[in-house]
């Protein structure tokens, strides 16, 4: 069956993605058409890079990279989750995704994004280092705006239309991973 990771891409204390994550992943879970699996980047503890080879050799050296690559080697597709912090993607999940180039290669990518805006600058610069990393980034998208989406820019709080732009990012998803199987497979 197919599989995909829900990326959870902040670190920060008291981020406002653990929610959001948890939210994405419990209404994937009740998919039938994959197996969906959060990721947190917490349990990683990945440094800020420090493999002396670069990713695209393949040549991975410390153990925490090799426990990363073959976590993120494992699926089929992703949909990341990620902040907006200064017109931009988190630090930590930049990081993640420097870590590694093959694990990343023809597998498709949602998103699901917060922040002032929705978090569609934070995307907008993942959207390209995905094509860079030769990823299908699908159309849909989730975005959650920190005024209307969380009570007090904390307490998350979805408006119901949501869950249908997520099932729709999901589809997307999903169908995009299975027509990428015969590459990842050659």
């Amino acid at each position: 069956m197919t599989k995909i990771g829900i990326i959870l891409g902040s670190t920060r204390p008291g981020r406002n993605g653990e929610a959001v994550a948890k939210w994405a992943h419990e209404i994937a879970s009740q998919r039938t058409d994959a197996e969906f699996e959060l990721v947190d980047l917490l349990d990683y503890k990945l440094p800020h890079l420090d493999e002396a080879i670069p990713p695209s050799m393949g040549q991975y050296t410390q153990p925490h990279t090799q426990e990363w690559a073959a976590k993120i080697a494992s699926f089929d597709g992703f949909v990341m989750v990620t902040p907006e912090y200064n017109h931009s993607t988190s630090g930590a999940l930049k990081n993640a995704i420097d870590f590694l180039f093959a694990e990343w290669n023809n597998k498709a990518v949602g998103f699901v994004s917060y922040g002032s805006v929705g978090g569609a600058r934070a995307v907008e610069h993942l959207r390209l280092i995905a094509g860079e990393l030769m990823m299908a980034d699908v159309r849909a998208q989730v975005m959650f705006s920190l005024a209307t989406d969380f009570e007090n820019y904390s307490v998350f709080k979805p408006a119901d239309f949501h869950t249908q732009l997520l099932h729709t990012t999901l589809d997307q998803v999903v169908a995009w991973s299975n027509a990428l199987a015969p590459l990842r497979a050659s």
